[in-house]
């Protein structure tokens, strides 16, 4: 055991050999975590980043694009004015424009130039033209600050304008710088030419002047600078307002507060000019997005730089991402680290466990061993006294020496009865326990162990009785040790708890069982727990076997009936119905219910408990350990049933129990049951008879004795009814049943007419009949010398058959009776009988290091009529079981010093295997005392019951068990299978019962 313990402690996993490991792991999966998390949260951000950066982009462009077109939009109407005024001023004669015409016109037209604040036509002067110009529009031509022009080479003074720049007329468009190089540019190219941002006239916002050449006669297909420049006679410009536009177009936007625009011309890209937004608006300067603006002037850069109004806010759905994964991956880690913990606590207790296994297996043993040395130092001088007073109750003496006797060897056998029921439980306990199959009659268990406790319940007048339904199988295969022990557990309760009334024994198919709930049936009086029915004093008109109210009224007449009603009318054997031979295994359902004091309903849950007790003071009241119901419920589980029960305070208990049997074949009768019920039955075949009782559960059981004898009977509730039964007017001669006899219980006897039978049997004797009178026999469970000489006096015979009724005893009193076969008491004696013939004349060795236990074992054994020799020691008995020997058996002791009984049997196996070799080799001839084959029966003669010394006597090779004290039925079961009975003489057998009440 240590080296399997040490082997299992090395043997540790990988994860109990590195179990410091894992909180440094769990620190670095929390990191690694971590660390994870972030990048997720870095990934998910940049995403973020991206997708914010694409959407500004997408934004700006969008702008950009808006503005761009709808600029292109107002330069083609410049464009198509600047054509509008080519050809209806300088190409028709006379013109067809003036100032009034062009500013209707252009006013008219304005919403088609939605982005122009305004647009001008200025025409080209030569400085020689300058006088006769002047003259002809009767003004000055004047420059931008509205003072007379300078001379000048040309000038280009406003001749037409729209009537929102009508303060342009007369102004000279090339006295200013930018608009001079504009008009320069734009005849030199011919195409839109703008001027940088600079501030309007009239406002304070920023705009920039569009200009386009006009000319006064047709171009040639590709001119050059020069015949543009002569072709040229003035130029159109509008104005754009620059800041105007944008606000209107960003209005027209949705997500116009988002993002911030700033509009550059970046011709000078060195100095940047801001056409529109504010240089140092807040906003997130962290993302910026750049659309290049083409207006259509090649000459000029434009681009339109835009930002998110505010700055990004955090991503909370990164970060509750990266924290969700964090945690995730931390309860992971953490389930993982709780699961290497629990590994390891798993294996620390497996190992814990496997420690203490061996303890509790080195434990068990030394249990084992102690409760074999224990029991067998009890048995041992328990063997001595019950021997020695079994062989002095052999002896004559006086009446008080007897009772004295009697009494030790009352409280010797209680005490071992006492002893067997611990070393049951601990065998249980251990699940030691193991169960016999062997066919045996389970009425005639019934009847022994009602025997047991027939002197108890006639001394408290006590209905103790058995009913088997004829549907039990006659034999069955099972334990009949534990059976006859759940059964007399059973009833020996019923006995010490009942003071009036009955212990009613049936037993029956378990067609249908009733259900229970925790071992215990939920049925109540009135359906309520908690009421108790207290019956008035000598008033008892139940149909139950006694006539007093029983806790469970499954045992009345009203359903007992029911379970007769296929047996009430036969009496044929051949129409018994027992279980079907084609079925391997019956269910049978025992029930013993009294009429005592119950449960108390707080102590019905723990009636099954070992060594509890439903009352603190039943000990002190009536003995008894509380052990045997525990016992009992072990033994039932393991013979495949259940045990339950039904009880009322002051009404009684009704327990319950199921067991499986197996079935044998219907020629297989044990010896046991030939010579004892089917003599019987061949001594009474044919008889009939009438029974008196006006209990009908109790007549029942009646009829089912007599039944089991073969004879023929019926059931009267009266004697005025039996008497009728026997014919007209009591005339036997006309009645149509005659009876044998006629078996009337004391109760009906007593309360019945008194002087019917003397006017029955006067009738009879006066008309002459010719059939014999029936024989009349009292049933009482007790009765005095007053009302037996009473009874006598009556008619009725001088046998009384006493209760509770059993087939051998009932039989015995019919034959002395009837005046039929020996008149002997049948049932006693019998295994004395049967012993005696088997062991008669044999020679036997008995092997024993105890003086008292050999001549206890040489007494028993000589009572018997066997030869007995004895040996102190296992070597002086090998010595003497030197072959050839002439002993039959050898009792063998096991505990003895020097050489115990195993090693002694272990040697006279060796040498008779050694000897039988011989014999077949023909070496030693049958003379000089040898014998064809060698085998001594030698049975083990010990204290010890443990089952563990019982397989190791039959693995040392002996050939039975006996176990101390010896008991007549166990020894003769022992030795029953070795020897053949002998017919002997007994006197005991020859000598007839006395005349007078029967047992």
């Amino acid at each position: 055991m240590k080296s399997e313990q040490a082997g299992s402690n090395g043997k540790n996993t990988f994860i109990q050999a590195h179990r410091a490991w894992l909180p440094k792991l769990l620190m670095l999966w929390i990191l690694l975590m971590a660390l994870i998390g972030w990048c997720i949260y870095t990934q998910m951000d940049a995403d973020t980043k991206v997708r914010r950066k694409e959407v500004l982009g997408s934004l700006c462009d969008q702008r950009a694009r808006m503005l761009q077109d709808q600029f292109s939009v107002s330069v083609n109407h410049v464009h198509a004015l600047a054509i509008l005024v080519s050809t209806f001023h300088y190409y028709r004669t006379p013109s067809a424009i003036d100032q009034e015409t062009f500013a209707e016109y252009t006013a008219r037209t304005a919403f088609e130039r939605p982005l122009l604040s305004g647009v001008a036509y200025a025409q080209r002067v030569v400085n020689l033209e300058r006088e006769s110009f002047e003259k002809q529009h009767g003004w000055v031509i004047k420059t931008l600050e509205r003072k007379p022009s300078q001379v000048r080479d040309e000038y280009a003074p406003v001749i037409f304008a729209q009537e929102t720049v009508s303060y342009l007329e007369s102004l000279d468009m090339m006295s200013g710088e930018e608009d001079r190089e504009n008009i320069l540019r734009a005849r030199a190219t011919g195409n839109a030419v703008l001027t940088s941002p600079f501030k309007l006239l009239g406002s304070h916002h920023l705009g920039v002047v569009l200009t386009f050449p006009v000319y006064k006669s047709k171009l040639p297909q590709k001119p050059t600078m020069e015949e543009r420049i002569k072709a040229t006679a003035g130029y159109v410009g509008g104005s754009f307002d620059v800041e105007s536009l944008v606000e209107n177009l960003l209005g027209q936007l949705a997500g116009n507060q988002a993002i911030l625009v700033n509009v550059y011309d970046i011709t000078n890209f060195t100095d940047p000019l801001i056409m529109y937004g504010k240089q140092d608006e807040e906003g997130d300067m962290s993302l910026v997005h750049e659309s290049k603006l083409d207006f259509g002037d090649p000459y000029r850069k434009h681009k339109m730089i835009c930002r998110y109004h505010q700055k990004a806010p955090t991503n909370w759905i990164a970060l509750t991402t990266a924290f969700l994964f964090f945690v995730i991956l931390l309860l992971v880690g953490y389930i993982l680290y709780s699961a290497g913990n629990r590994i390891v606590k798993v294996e620390d207790d497996f190992h814990k466990m496997a420690e203490l296994k061996v303890r509790a297996e080195s434990a068990d043993i030394a249990k084992s061993q102690f409760l074999a040395t224990v029991s067998h130092e009890i048995r041992t001088p328990m063997n001595g006294i019950l021997g020695m007073l079994g062989l002095l109750l052999g002896t004559e003496l006086s009446s008080t020496q007897l009772d004295y006797a009697q009494t030790a060897q009352a409280c010797g056998m209680a005490l071992i009865a006492l002893i067997n029921e611990v070393l049951d439980r601990a065998k249980i306990e251990a699940g030691k326990l193991e169960l016999e199959t062997v066919p045996f009659d389970i009425r005639s268990i019934l009847d022994d162990v009602l025997s047991l406790s027939s002197e108890k319940s006639r001394h408290k007048g006590l209905e103790l009785a058995v009913f088997v339904s004829d549907k039990v199988p006659d034999i069955v295969m099972g334990d009949p040790g534990r059976f006859r022990q759940i059964v007399t557990n059973l009833v020996g309760n019923s006995v010490k708890f009942t003071e009036r009334g009955h212990i009613f024994v049936k037993v029956h198919l378990a067609e249908n069982r009733v259900p229970t709930v925790n071992g215990k049936i939920d049925t109540f009086l009135n359906g309520r727990s908690d009421e108790v029915v207290h019956m008035s004093s000598g008033g008892y008109n139940f149909k139950t076997l006694s006539g007093y109210e029983a806790a469970d009224e499954r045992n009345s007449w009203d359903n007992f009936k029911h379970l007769i009603a296929d047996e009430e009318f036969f009496f044929d054997d051949s129409v018994k119905k027992v279980a079907s031979e084609s079925y391997e295994q019956v269910t049978l359902m025992v029930s013993v219910e009294d009429t005592g004091n119950g449960i108390p309903f707080l102590a019905q849950d723990k009636i099954f408990m070992p060594f509890v007790q439903a009352d603190s003071s039943t000990s002190r009241h009536y003995g008894g350990t509380g052990i045997g119901l525990s016992i009992s419920k072990c033994l039932v589980e393991l013979m495949g049933g259940e045990i339950s029960f039904i009880s009322r305070p002051q009404v009684g208990s009704t327990f319950s129990f199921s067991a499986d049997f197996g079935t044998t074949k219907k020629n297989s009768i044990i010896d046991m049951k030939k010579h004892n019920l089917e003599d019987l039955r061949s001594s009474f075949r044919g008889f009939k008879a009438i029974v008196v009782d006006a209990k009908p559960v109790r007549a029942a059981v009646t009829r089912y004795h007599l039944k089991r004898l073969g004879i023929q009977a019926k059931v009267a509730n009266s004697i005025n009814k039996a008497v009728s039964l026997c014919g007209k007017n009591w005339s036997l001669t006309s009645g149509i049943f005659q009876p044998d006899m006629i078996f009337v219980e004391k109760d009906s006897w007593i309360c019945g007419e008194d002087g019917i039978f003397n006017v029955w049997q006067l009738d009879w004797k006066q008309n002459g009949h010719m059939f014999k009178i029936p024989q009349m026999i009292l049933l009482a469970t007790n009765i005095t010398n007053t009302e037996f000489d009473k009874a006598k006096a009556a008619g009725f015979s001088d046998t009384v058959i006493m209760k509770p009724l059993r087939a051998s005893m009932v039989a015995a009193c019919l034959q002395q009776v009837l005046g039929t076969g020996k008149k002997r008491q049948l049932g006693k004696n019998t295994g004395s009988t049967f012993a005696r013939s088997l062991l008669c004349g044999k020679k036997i060795l008995v092997v024993d290091d105890n003086r008292v236990n050999r001549r206890v074992a040489a007494g028993a054994l000589q009572n018997f009529g066997a030869n007995v020799t004895c040996a102190e020691s296992g070597k002086i008995a090998l010595e003497m079981l030197q072959l050839p020997h002439n002993f039959d058996a050898c009792f063998m002791d096991i505990q003895m010093p020097e050489m115990d009984g195993f090693q002694a049997t272990g040697k006279i196996r060796d040498m008779e295997r050694k000897a039988n070799e011989r014999l077949m080799n023909g070496e030693c001839g049958e003379g000089n005392g040898w014998k064809n084959e060698y085998h001594l029966p030698i049975l083990a003669m010990t204290a010890d019951v443990i089952q563990a010394t019982y397989e190791k006597c039959v693995e040392c090779g002996m050939d039975g068990y006996v176990t101390k004290p010896f008991e007549e039925e166990n020894l003769y079961q022992a030795v029953a299978k070795f020897f053949n009975p002998k017919p002997t003489s007994d006197n005991s057998l020859q000598n007839g019962n006395r005349t007078g009440k029967a047992p």
